[in-house]
């Protein structure tokens, strides 16, 4: 999930996974899978680093959390 901006400087967050298109002709255009589309005040490149930073903290927290259950598998049971 990503936080945008309309352009009247209201905030939402959108799901980064249904993002299907990023636009700047001159206002970010995005387009999501479901045919919704939003003007947001963002540009491409911030969306993009937006989308990276989310699923990168994604994989991260399933990282973890795969190491959290390696280490509950491997204690010998009481």
């Amino acid at each position: 999930m990503i936080d945008v901006t309309r352009l009247d400087g209201r905030t939402f967050t959108l799901n980064a996974d249904l993002i299907e298109i990023v636009e700047s002709n001159p206002d970010t255009f995005i387009r999501l899978e479901n045919g919704n589309s939003f003007v947001v005040r963002e540009s491409r490149q911030e969306i993009v680093r937006r989308i990276i930073a989310y699923r990168r903290q994604v994989f991260q927290d399933c990282h973890s959390l795969d190491e959290s259950v390696v280490d509950i598998q491997m204690k010998p049971a009481s």
